[in-house]
């Protein structure tokens, strides 16, 4: 049976000035899989998954989403795309003055005309999915590392997404709460059937969360398939890379 692809890359070259950090790369993402990408540091995990949200376009080649291409689309239109998706930045991004619960409030705050008890009723459940269900009035100075990751994924919910986008959710946490964050994108990914694409140093995170694994290097891909045969496979260059990661 045909696989639905929601995010497809076709050839796509990105450069910063003389760097080239993509080269070619080709990949598809299907509907509702949690698809991690794996590599070196500086080899471009981040620049890949900001060409899904049209925070960056390729020099060359084509990046679609639902079949939109992200160089052309209109404006209306993307905003409208956008709507559907929700990122997770590696330092969760939370403002300082606002609270835990205003922060997972302002998407909603600024894209639609929901009141204000609609809103708080919609946070406080946004928050108790993401197992911090007391956190609303704490200001992010209050929260642990793994609580701010936890709002900040909260924050990527609230806009019931069909896409979500995380970088590095799990750099900085100690490994008891990276486990923690694993399971929580794992059950979500399984309960909430969303598309996950997940940018990842963790041998953790593809064991627990990911149906699929693309090993990123020299801005080509140069190992795609299963998590389970990328954590059991011979082939050198994925033996190296793994061996010289933490688990």
């Amino acid at each position: 049976m045909k696989q639905d692809v929601i995010i497809r890359y076709q050839s796509v070259r990105k450069s910063f000035g003389s760097k080239v950090v993509l080269e070619d790369l080709d990949l598809e993402v299907y509907r509702g899989e949690a698809f991690c990408i794996m590599g070196p540091s500086g080899c471009g995990k981040s620049v890949t998954i900001r060409h899904i949200i049209g925070l960056l376009k390729p020099d060359s080649g084509r990046v679609e989403v639902e079949g939109h291409d992200m160089s052309k689309i209109p404006p209306a239109d993307l905003r409208a795309l956008r709507s559907r998706m929700g990122y997770v930045f590696q330092e969760a991004a939370l403002l300082n003055s606002l609270s835990a619960g205003e922060n997972v409030a302002l998407p909603l705050r600024e894209t639609t005309g929901m009141g204000d008890g609609e809103i708080r009723e919609k946070v406080h459940a946004k928050l108790a999915l993401v197992k911090v269900p007391d956190v609303f009035d704490k200001m992010p100075s209050e929260l642990s590392g793994g609580m701010k990751k936890r709002v900040g994924l909260a924050r990527a919910l609230i806009t019931d997404p069909e896409i979500v986008l995380y970088d590095e959710p799990t750099a900085g946490l100690d490994p008891e709460i990276s486990a923690s964050i694993n399971e929580l994108m794992r059950e979500l990914a399984t309960e909430l059937h969303v598309t996950s694409v997940i940018v990842t140093h963790h041998v953790g995170t593809v064991r627990t969360v990911a149906d699929r694994v693309g090993l990123l290097d020299d801005g080509k891909l140069n190992y795609l398939g299963t998590a389970d045969s990328f954590l059991h496979s011979s082939e050198p260059r994925l033996v190296r890379f793994l061996g010289a990661k933490p688990d």
